[in-house]
């Protein structure tokens, strides 16, 4: 059925009920011409009379009778199905779906099982993974990205903070080596893609000798894993070198190389309230990140 159809059904089932166009046009909310033409379509269309015309109004013929019990079955379904669809926008259940780069997993992980807590009836994924998730396709409710702004069409894009990263290597590393006073005299931690857009990758490239990067990695948490076992000097944001006190940080962090987060919901899923109240604890979080 074209929406076309339903609209001249629809059209002809509040005639029926009130049995004037005028009154069929005031439920609806349009011209007593649009009641007119719309049920002399359906009449035209189905090839038969729905109604009797008369100084009184309009009184449903066999027919119209048949037509109009499925119409009024369809419209009450119609309504039923708004109102679930309505509770479902308010209700704190079914699945909540969140997207981010591989790298800021272990900081979202804590805040997201808190919040699956507190709300039981939820079911949390995380979706951690270098891939771009389309929330305009429904792959997910929220994401959380880095780097610059993110500009897909009919996306909400909030600011959620800044990600400070410094250089820091593992207390058994500094005891073998010492402090950084010479870059060429140490072994540096860095991505396997020499291009990587970080801007602190793009760092390492300018100021360090490729030879003295001894230890390369494809994905941001091995580097970083790389620097807490030992293999050298490598960036980790300020938030993962908190929870490791065997790091020691080998150079304070410059402006350049921080990365900002953003959360991002699609407009469609934005006003939800399990996601509403997901960015607000996300926002909340982000207040006590180092």
């Amino acid at each position: 059925m074209s929406v076309e159809t339903w609209d001249e059904i629809r059209t002809a089932y509040h005639v029926a009920r009130r049995g004037t166009v005028s009154g069929a046009a005031e439920d609806l909310g349009v011209h007593h011409a649009t009641v007119i033409r719309h049920v002399d379509a359906l009449e035209a269309r189905l090839g038969v009379k729905l109604f009797q015309r008369h100084a009184r109004g309009y009184t449903p013929t066999e027919a119209g009778e048949d037509l109009l019990r499925v119409a009024q079955i369809t419209d009450d379904q119609f309504t039923q199905l708004a109102g679930r669809l309505k509770g479902q926008r308010s209700a704190m259940t079914g699945e909540l779906t969140l997207t981010t780069v591989d790298a800021l997993a272990p900081l979202l992980v804590p805040v997201l099982a808190g919040f699956q807590v507190e709300h039981p009836d939820l079911s949390v994924r995380l979706l951690a993974d270098a891939r771009l998730f389309r929330l305009e396709y429904g792959e997910a409710h929220v994401a959380v990205r880095a780097g610059g702004r993110p500009d897909e069409p009919d996306n909400i894009v909030q600011e959620l903070g800044v990600q400070r990263t410094a250089l820091f290597a593992h207390r058994s590393y500094v005891q073998r080596r010492g402090p950084l006073e010479d870059f060429a005299a140490h072994d540096f931690v860095g991505h396997a893609d020499e291009g990587h857009r970080a801007p602190f990758n793009q760092w390492l490239a300018a100021n360090v000798p490729g030879d003295r990067i001894r230890f390369r990695a494809s994905d941001a948490r091995a580097c970083i894993e790389a620097v807490q076992a030992g293999a050298g000097i490598g960036f980790v944001p300020l938030w993962r070198a908190a929870g490791d006190p065997d790091l020691v940080e080998m150079h304070p962090p410059l402006d350049e190389w921080a990365v900002s987060l953003w959360l991002v919901t699609h407009v469609d899923l934005h006003r939800s309230a399990k996601v509403q109240a997901l960015t607000a604890r996300l926002k909340e979080a982000a207040q006590g990140w180092p």
